[in-house]
């Protein structure tokens, strides 16, 4: 393990014994390895029974142990499973490119093999609601409800924006791809941009909020850098991801489809982007407009449902999962209920023919 990795494991170790969420050690481990596709394997983590069963997709950079806190919870009235993108985590590596309609296809495949029956509850964080409303487009039958968490909507932010987007996307790549060489060739891993008082940090521990993670403990925080220290496929699977962005954004202006009355919840904070609220973080008329923007593109999925509602967190960084779990928590309560109360294949559980897909409210980045 490099030094700096050592450091800041030393500098957790008492608080972790205190913030920790209780049997997060689930996640330095395999749960069950299930074929997704021909020579590729997803890591499931599933707890707990009934239907439909919830199923969590991550951020970018992020894997299973992103739901550490709330998944246990969930499970106490539900089947509840969290998994690892191909190529993250302890999955194995996939096919390239890394598109979003690829990534629905293998989680599909891997609960299908894994004996997980829809329909679904699907979970998405930050880019992971890209996954699942793509999932949504392709397999709206197996879909019984849906919530964002913070969930990145940039098919519907302005032109402007979504074009820096994709510029920072580019050096995104190179900085992976560069950090993926330096371990592949055993050389001192670049740092990451220096925190007032805080120690440096390597490229290996810029995954989730940054490594080590105060919510969680020394033996889930020493596995999950062991990872990020050596895992190349990982790096590859990543850049290969961010790389796609666009073009699942395309995919998504595309294919626009009603969920008639499948309940969606769309939570949002105002600080997308926002790691953690203990850091600071740009504060300029810049930055306002950006989350102004933001939240304004996540209320247009509200239009998708005849049961949509946006909630928002209050005292959360865009990690709400850590931050403010009562509130994930108890949106997925919301859509589970909501979802029972429709009897499948009745009117009100049908999906619409994409033929009466419903229009988005346009916005300046859907002129191309």
């Amino acid at each position: 393990m490099k030094p700096l990795v050592c450091v800041g494991l030393l500098l957790l170790a008492t608080l972790s014994t205190v913030h920790a969420a209780p049997g997060d050690a689930r996640y330095a481990k395999p749960g069950q390895l299930v074929t997704a596709t021909a020579g590729v394997r997803l890591n499931l983590v599933c707890m707990g029974k009934g239907t439909p069963a919830v199923i969590f997709d991550s951020g970018f950079e992020d894997w299973s142990p992103a739901w550490a806190v709330v998944q246990p919870r969930v499970a106490q009235w539900t089947r509840a499973c969290a998994y690892d993108r191909a190529g993250a985590g302890f999955s194995d590596p996939g096919p390239m490119p890394r598109t979003s309609v690829r990534i629905a296809t293998e989680l599909r495949a891997a609960l299908r093999n894994a004996g997980v029956a829809g329909p679904y509850i699907l979970i998405g964080h930050a880019f992971g609601a890209d996954n699942v409303r793509t999932f949504a487009d392709l397999y709206m039958p197996d879909v019984a409800g849906l919530v964002l968490v913070e969930g990145d909507t940039v098919d519907l932010e302005p032109a402007d924006m979504q074009d820096e987007d994709h510029r920072g996307e580019v050096d995104g790549v190179r900085q992976l791809r560069a950090c993926r060489d330096a371990i592949a060739g055993g050389k001192p891993l670049p740092l990451l941009p220096s925190r007032p008082g805080q120690p440096h940090r390597t490229c290996a521990q810029q995954f989730f909020r940054g490594l080590p993670e105060t919510a969680w403990s020394a033996e889930l925080n020493a596995k999950l850098l062991q990872i990020a220290n050596t895992k190349l496929a990982m790096y590859d699977a990543y850049a290969s991801e961010m790389e796609q962005m666009a073009a699942d954004e395309a995919f998504l202006k595309q294919h626009v489809r009603s969920f008639g009355s499948r309940p969606i919840r769309i939570l949002s904070t105002g600080n997308h982007g926002v790691g953690s609220l203990g850091r600071p973080h740009p504060s300029s008329l810049a930055h306002l407009r950006y989350e102004y923007e933001v939240t304004l593109a996540q209320s247009r999925l509200l239009s998708l449902s005849t049961n949509a509602k946006q909630i928002f967190a209050t005292n959360s960084s865009e990690y709400i999962p850590f931050d403010e779990p009562d509130t994930v928590v108890n949106a997925i309560r919301e859509v589970f209920d909501a979802s029972r109360a429709v009897m499948p294949g009745g009117e009100n559980g049908r999906a619409a023919p994409r033929s009466a897909s419903p229009r988005l409210p346009a916005t300046s980045g859907h002129g191309h």
